[in-house]
């Protein structure tokens, strides 16, 4: 990367100057890719934590001081952004956990490969459309948030007590639908 003077392209861009973005994005892409796919855990995410980075460039743009060095200011966006999406590959692992805690039984590997699909936030919103409002506000604040049920406590103004039977019983609606749409399937060497 260049050792200019960022400030004013980033002011241009927190403004909504696409041009300034272009020249911005043309002279940062191959720093941040490479550095992106050096952090990444999977090399096939390099693209979408790309477009999260520059996202995240946008709506911070007008937050970087002149006084600090760019190179290392955009470096600490990208880390974060590249920690963000390590966070949400794991939040449909952490529902399957939870899922299989409430449940009291082990997944076969099927159902596990089936649930890691669901991984992307677009076809795990339909499934969060069956729950209440109330379990919704639960599960998307733990596991799209990363908030801990105290927080969620504290942010929703309840008790914790409520908050743990909220979460408990929506995780137990979810599995439910899931055992659903496998349609009876094989369980643990029964046929239901």
């Amino acid at each position: 990367m260049k050792d200019i003077d960022w400030s004013p392209w980033l002011i241009r861009m927190s403004r909504g100057d696409e041009e300034a973005f272009r020249t911005v994005y043309e002279a940062t892409r191959n720093h941040a890719y490479r550095l992106i796919h050096y952090l990444s855990p999977r090399k096939e995410d390099v693209g979408d934590i790309m477009s999260e980075v520059y996202i995240e460039l946008m709506r911070s743009a007008d937050k970087y001081r002149s006084e600090q060095p760019f190179t290392a200011w955009f470096n600490g966006l990208i880390v974060r952004q590249v920690r963000n999406w390590k966070r949400k590959s794991w939040r449909i692992f952490r529902i399957a956990e939870k899922l299989q805690t409430v449940a009291g039984q082990s997944w076969d590997g099927r159902a596990e490969a089936r649930l890691s699909a669901v991984g992307d936030r677009m076809e795990l919103e339909p499934l969060l459309g069956i729950l209440s409002h109330k379990a919704r506000e639960i599960l998307v604040l733990r596991y799209y948030q990363d908030c801990s049920l105290e927080e969620i406590a504290e942010l929703l103004d309840i008790p914790l007590g409520t908050v743990k039977s909220r979460h408990h019983h929506a995780l137990k609606q979810l599995r439910r639908r899931f055992e659903e749409n496998q349609g009876g399937k094989e369980r643990n060497g029964y046929v239901f």
